[in-house]
Order: structure tokens, then sequence, then C-alpha cells
């Protein structure tokens, strides 16, 4: 049984796993079967992982439409999480993107509602988060949304927005590899009670392992504008792998569930794997289990380190 942890303050409970569906809407991704897709997310409920994270920007709309179709006989126990995207902040637009999510997902609440981005994000109008904020409030009162989260913001963002309601969490990118957040936002995070739900915990598959040192992406894989897989930082990445190796075989696990395994040590944090299939799912299970000693922690934050200190406070993780 797979233990269920409260989102943020709320009595909304969360697995330390959540099913990612970027790949389901397939914008930026290659090799994606809907079928495989909706298998994925069927067996993640029957073994446990109950919260399931989606976006309307997602292939526009196309993985919360499969995430409906996956969880039609499981809405008892699936725990949905969706975002509306920074072009849809204005306090109308909230609540008619609040509204299609619905019909796409066809439910009749949404347990997590999220801003994706921060107003202004990818060249969307500026709309003060009050208004955004408001709205949301709105439809919490209407009992359409149960808790409201945010992605993507910086510390100063996220303040001001909890001047107009409460933020359960707050969706970084995190990882081994990615400890950005780590500076400024999970400290205040975890002094707030607010859940840190990390986008990209195994590094867009890096820290799987499977990549070689001249591995090249398609154009159109996402993964071709990530910065972890370009240049010195991929090199370094490689020579931190190679001696993260020997601690994963010490504990008898891949090479993923040690990076996630990892991940789930770090206060209140939540990782959200984005998988393509079944098998990818069950692969993924032992890192809710695995414990790490204090020493292993030690060790794998000084080899991340290689990593990370190449990469600046205000980084972005692709260079779209």
């Amino acid at each position: 049984m797979i233990s269920q942890i409260p989102l943020g303050q709320t009595d909304i409970k969360i697995t330390p796993l959540i099913l990612g569906t970027w790949q389901a809407g397939k914008r930026g991704w290659v090799g994606i079967d809907d079928q495989d897709i909706i298998t994925a997310i069927q067996t993640a409920l029957e073994q446990g992982i109950t919260t399931i994270d989606t976006a309307e920007i997602y292939g526009d709309g196309y993985s919360e439409e499969l995430v409906g179709k996956a969880i039609k006989n499981y809405r008892g126990q699936a725990v949905i999480a969706t975002k509306v995207f920074a072009n849809h902040l204005a306090y109308d637009q909230v609540l008619l993107a609040c509204e299609n999510s619905l019909k796409r997902l066809q439910i009749d609440v949404i347990d997590l509602y999220q801003i994706h981005w921060p107003s202004g994000s990818w060249k969307s109008p500026v709309v003060p988060i009050a208004e955004t904020m408001s709205a949301l409030v709105k439809l919490q009162e209407q009992g359409k949304i149960r808790a409201i989260g945010v992605s993507n913001f910086n510390l100063a963002q996220l303040k001001e927005a909890q001047n107009y309601g409460v933020i359960s969490s707050l969706q970084p990118p995190y990882s081994l590899f990615w400890r950005i957040p780590e500076r400024e936002l999970i400290p205040y995070c975890v002094t707030q009670g607010i859940s840190i739900l990390a986008y990209s915990p195994l590094a867009q598959g890096l820290l799987t392992g499977k990549f070689p040192p001249d591995q090249q992406f398609p154009p159109e894989d996402v993964r071709s504008k990530n910065i972890l897989f370009q240049g010195e930082l991929y090199q370094r990445a490689q020579s931190a792998l190679a001696q993260l190796r020997p601690i994963a075989v010490a504990y008898q696990v891949s090479l993923g569930t040690l990076a996630l395994a990892w991940l789930l040590h770090q206060p209140r944090t939540h990782a959200i794997i984005g998988v393509r299939n079944r098998e990818q799912v069950l692969a993924n299970l032992p890192a809710i289990t695995l414990q790490l000693r204090a020493e292993t922690l030690a060790a794998m934050d000084q080899i991340s380190r290689s990593v990370n200190d190449l990469i600046p406070a205000d980084a972005l993780l692709w260079k779209f």
C-alpha cells in the first residue's frame, strides 16, 4: 500500500510519486502511443499511484482528454491536478479554461488547479496576480476546484500569490541534476507547509543513465532544447552518472530508482514521473520504499555538485 500524504495544509491526499502526462499531449515528444499512455495511467492507479498531473497546454488539451478516458472507471481513487496556461490568466479566461479542462477530463471537480507559468511568460499578456487568484478563489467557492497551486514561480511571485489565497503546492523543475529550488523556494515552502511537486525528477531521462556520451535528439524532441543535454553540462552529467552507478549497484536498484529515491528523501517533496508505458510505471515503484542511508545521501549530494555548480541561479531548464 503506497502512503498518502496531505497536499499542503489540505485534507487532499497525494502519493509520493505523481504520474505526469506532458508526453500524452505528444507535442514535443516522439514515439507516444495513446493506448500505451491509457494503460500506464490505469496501471499506476491499480498500483496505488493515485495522483495524476496534466495541463491544458499539453497537446492543446489532448493530454487531458486521454487522462479523462483513462480514469473513467477509476474516478473514486484518482486525484487530478491540472494547470491553466499563462495566456489564460485574466479573470474570465481562468473560469473558461477551468470549464474546458473539466469537460476534457470528464470530471466535476479538479483536485488541484495550478497556474502553469507566471503572467507574462512565453510572451503572454501581463495580468495582475490578484485578478488571477480572485478567479481561482471563485472556482474554489463554486466547488469546481479543491486547491490552488503554482508552477514555475520564483519566491517573490509565490509570496505575492499568497496575499490573495492559500497556495497548497509549488511545481518546479527539481532533480539531483537540477537543484536551483533548494536555494530559496524549498526552505520557504517547508516553513509554509507547501508541497513541492517536482517535475523532470529524472532530468528528462538523463538520470536513468540510458543515454550515451554522444546522444543527439531530433529537433522535434523537447530534450534537444534541454541544457542538461548540451555541452559541458552533459559531459559533467555523464561523469556524475559513472560515480552514481556503484551506489545503485550496492542498493540493487536502477540509476533512475536511486535518483527518484534521493528526491523523495528531500523535505515535502513529491516526484512527477512522466511515463510512456506500463513497464515504466512499474520500474519507478521501488523508489517509494527505498531507504537511503545518511552517508549515501551525502555522497550523492557531493557527486551532483559537479553538475549543479555549473548552473546559474536564474537558468531555465530549456532553451526554446
